[in-house]
């Protein structure tokens, strides 16, 4: 793609270009142990029945027929060899009028009507009989049996693609007989940071300002699918940016950055003197996916594809709008690379009216209130208060809208208060 057929693209469409242009990646196979919290990349099977075999939902005595009962015991062919009394109990199949011992969990044997729970069970020499706490028809065909394949059939699916995995799946997963799972892979990512005028600690001096990128895009990154490597920082300099980008590796961190999927890069990408992105990328003939996107805030957003085959996120300096950029652009790249689908959106009523703003979009963190949403205050693209207490983020089109309208909106990725 030229980078004019990228430039200023209408926020659907870049999303949809953003998530298009990342392919999705192998997936990777991970034991049951790591896979906690990772997105599924193929159904689970059971590899069996499950359960695989006919067993006793009770401690009791599984029976064969009308009582009385008489006890038949599993015959011990290596007096070395240690009990196994869940697997025991089905060696010897059941003639009507035998009962065998049996725990819950345990092996039903062949030819057995039912389970006689010990609390109901009368026991007298090797003769068996129901208590007076029993029925009259205890137990009754198939009574305390877990047939096996009850739960799943050998083959069935017992987990679908594209969920992610949580302590019950990775439970239901051994059960079907896995011992590894395949999950999406998360795109390596770099962060590079720019601003001579930014400062990581303390309070900042008139024409300094604090680094709000640092703290937050590694766990962002990760909340969106991806998985930071390498965070660094480049002079507002334009052939330290065209250092930093490149995949020259001098160093353990230009290395990282150099072998991963996805670059960072937060500020410089606007058109001043002082903004090097744009320029860098030219200097390495990078391919321009997005110039610009028709949205406010984040107008000067990048997506680039360098040399090497990386993608290049450029976000804009601001911090709001370089949230509304990650959103917009990020998130679908990485979803895209992981095999993901396209991250969905929800509907909301607007909570306000809001003119028209020709060719542009707004992003509107907005508080759910009342059923609608309202949009939050503090919302320039300096400012972060609105967007740390929003509930989401409201897409207004450039037509603008009216009170009680509905709106797409994205939801946050992290949880929001209440």
């Amino acid at each position: 793609m030229s980078a004019e057929a990228g430039r200023d693209l209408g926020w659907e469409e870049a999303r949809r270009v953003a998530h298009a242009a990342g392919k999705a990646m192998p997936y990777q196979m991970v034991p049951l142990a790591d896979a906690l919290g990772q997105t599924l990349a193929e159904p689970v099977t059971a590899l069996q029945e499950i359960p695989h075999y006919a067993s006793s939902a009770m401690d009791g005595w599984a029976v064969s027929g009308p009582p009385p009962w008489t006890f038949v015991h599993p015959p011990v062919e290596d007096p070395r060899r240690l009990n196994a009394p869940h697997s025991d109990s089905g060696i010897i199949p059941l003639e009507s009028g035998q009962a065998t011992f049996i725990l819950t969990g345990g092996t039903v044997p062949a030819n057995t009507t039912g389970i006689l729970r010990t609390e109901h069970g009368l026991v007298r020499g090797d003769t068996l009989n129901r208590n007076d706490l029993a029925r009259a028809d205890e137990p009754a065909p198939g009574e305390h049996i877990r047939p096996a394949g009850e739960e799943a059939a050998s083959g069935s699916t017992a987990i679908p693609a594209g969920v992610v995995l949580n302590p019950a799946q990775i439970a239901l997963a051994a059960v079907c007989g896995h011992d590894t799972l395949a999950v999406l892979r998360a795109p390596r990512v770099s962060l590079l940071m720019t601003g001579d005028e930014v400062i990581e600690a303390g309070l900042p001096q008139p024409g300094q300002v604090r680094d709000t990128f640092g703290p937050q895009l590694p766990a962002f990154v990760a909340m969106l699918g991806g998985h930071v490597d390498v965070a660094g920082r480049a002079r507002d300099d334009f052939d330290d940016v065209v250092h930093a980008i490149s995949s020259e590796a001098t160093d353990a961190a230009s290395l990282a950055r150099a072998s991963g999927d996805v670059l960072i890069t937060t500020g410089g990408t606007g058109g001043s003197s002082a903004d090097h992105i744009r320029r860098a990328l030219a200097a390495l003939e990078a391919e321009l996916i997005i110039d610009g996107i028709a949205m406010r805030p984040g107008h000067p957003t990048l997506l680039a594809r360098l040399p090497d085959g990386r993608f290049l996120v450029g976000l804009p300096g601001n911090p709001l709008a370089a949230m509304m950029a990650m959103l917009t652009v990020a998130g679908p790249l990485i979803a895209g690379l992981r095999g993901a689908p396209l991250p969905p959106l929800r509907q909301v009523l607007s909570g306000a009216d809001f003119e028209p703003l020709p060719g542009r979009s707004r992003l509107v963190p907005y508080r759910n209130e009342d059923g609608r949403a309202q949009p939050s205050t503090h919302q320039r693209s300096g400012m972060l208060r609105g967007l740390a207490l929003a509930h989401g983020v409201m897409v207004i089109p450039p037509a603008g809208c009216a009170t009680d309208q509905p709106m797409q909106a994205i939801d946050l990725p992290w949880p929001t208060p209440q």
